[in-house]
């Protein structure tokens, strides 16, 4: 297939910089399919062994576990820099008994897996470190099965930490119903991004699974997965770039984005609420669509991100631009993403005139003295969601993002999109020493 000219020049050049045309932001804009629901649906498929997903995100990560479950026999499997691939994939193979080894990038080897591996080990998993302990690379070695028991016995019990990634939480889950016992999990402590476990359920139960989320204790009954089909929704995340767009657009801007429902299992439409405090309504539209229009923004905001910490850079970009002081919790995980965000978005901010300040106990106030838009250059730190959580600040002036093919990670067509809205897109040269 021939690439777009443009397509390119961001993969070969260092970075780009963008312009906006001026006038209002108007139009349509496409989100891509749900990275976390799709990737979750491919291994409930997997275990169901069988079903059609349909509408399947085009987001590296979801072509990557697609790519790794059509190998089964493959002596090294590599997540690369993709969390949800890494963590349901040493659950996936784990249970299902593969010999192999896992492995992923520099910052994924970085990344703890301590807790997961733990967990799986008390399932009869047997895994190994093959470097630092509690962190990939891993090896598998099989499991030695549990042995079957009465209908009415109890279940397999765990309990695991829920102030740790969510994913661990979810890995669990999607292989409790291949256990003979079932699989009843005891989560301590504050539990982080509950709506992705309340998302893996509800796709675990559209697969014939039977789950029961009774607060503080998750119960997954031994049940086989039936094949079925399933629909993949638009990505509320994506959305969330093109909600910040609309904020800071000039007067008039209104903005139409398909495929995504009012009734939703992502934890990050709660951009809905968020964004309605810094000048953008949401209208649902009868065909899954939402029109976004621009109103009078709040004074400040307080928001808790425990739930969705996936919006916490675009949420803080813009309180900065728009000189709204904000204060944010829950933003623990970000520490343990593909960068730590939170030191990403202070170095960055910086650049523009903002501040994320630390204020101690888990809160996090975002300011700005004078802020201004005026040619800076943004680093991504291999951070998909840095690149596109500071975009939108080229509708105040003209701005260059270092490594912008990052966005493959999660929206592969992002800058094509901004340039049908009426952005420019310039490449700039890597530099030749």
């Amino acid at each position: 297939m021939e690439l777009p000219l443009t397509t390119l020049a961001i993969i070969i050049n260092s970075s780009i910089t963008l312009t906006w045309a001026g006038g209002p932001l108007r139009g349509k804009a496409q989100v891509p399919a749900s990275k976390s629901e799709s990737n979750r649906a491919l291994i409930i498929r997997a275990l169901a062994e069988g079903g059609e997903v349909s509408n399947l995100s085009d987001a590296n990560d979801t072509r990557l576990m697609q790519r790794l479950l059509q190998d089964p026999t493959a002596p090294t499997f590599d997540a690369e820099d993709a969390g949800t691939v890494m963590r349901f994939l040493t659950a996936y193979l784990a249970m299902t008994g593969r010999q192999t080894e896992l492995t992923g990038t520099a910052r994924m080897l970085e990344r703890p897996i301590g807790v997961l591996v733990d967990a799986l080990r008390q399932l009869g998993a047997r895994i190994e470190y093959t470097g630092q302990e509690g962190y990939p690379p891993l090896r598998l070695q099989g499991r030695t099965p549990q042995p079957a028991t009465e209908e009415d016995a109890d279940f397999t019990e765990l309990t695991v930490r829920g102030d740790i990634s969510s994913q661990y939480i979810s890995a669990l889950l999607m292989i409790g119903p291949t256990l003979p016992h079932g699989l009843r999990i005891w989560l301590t402590g504050k539990v982080g991004s509950r709506p992705y476990i309340r998302m893996t359920q509800a796709l675990m139960q559209h697969f014939g699974a039977q789950c029961r989320d009774l607060g503080e204790v998750l119960e997954v009954r031994p049940q086989a997965y039936q094949p079925t089909n399933y629909t993949v929704e638009g990505d509320w995340s994506a959305a969330s770039y093109w909600y910040a767009m609309v904020a800071l657009a000039p007067a008039g801007s209104s903005l139409t984005l398909p495929t995504l429902r009012r009734y939703s299992w992502q934890g990050d439409q709660a951009i809905v609420s968020i964004m309605e405090k810094l000048g953008v309504k949401t209208e649902f539209l009868a065909d899954e669509a939402v029109r976004l229009t621009q109103v009078e923004p709040a004074t400040s905001l307080t928001q808790d991100f425990t739930d969705c910490p996936d919006l916490a850079q675009t949420v803080a970009v813009v309180a900065a631009a728009l000189g709204i002081p904000t204060e944010m919790t829950g933003l623990e995980s970000l520490r343990i993403k593909e960068t730590d965000r939170i030191a990403a978005l202070q170095l960055e901010l910086a650049k523009f005139g903002g501040a994320l300040t630390d204020e101690g106990e888990g809160r996090f106030r975002v300011s700005a003295e004078d802020f201004r838009v005026e040619g800076q250059t943004v680093a991504t730190y291999h951070d998909h969601r840095m690149a596109m959580a500071f975009a939108p600040l080229a509708l105040r002036g003209p701005l260059t993002v270092e490594a912008p093919q990052v966005v493959r990670k999660s929206y592969p067509q992002f800058w094509k999109e901004l340039e049908q809205a009426g952005f420019q897109t310039d490449p700039v040269p890597a530099p030749v020493y």
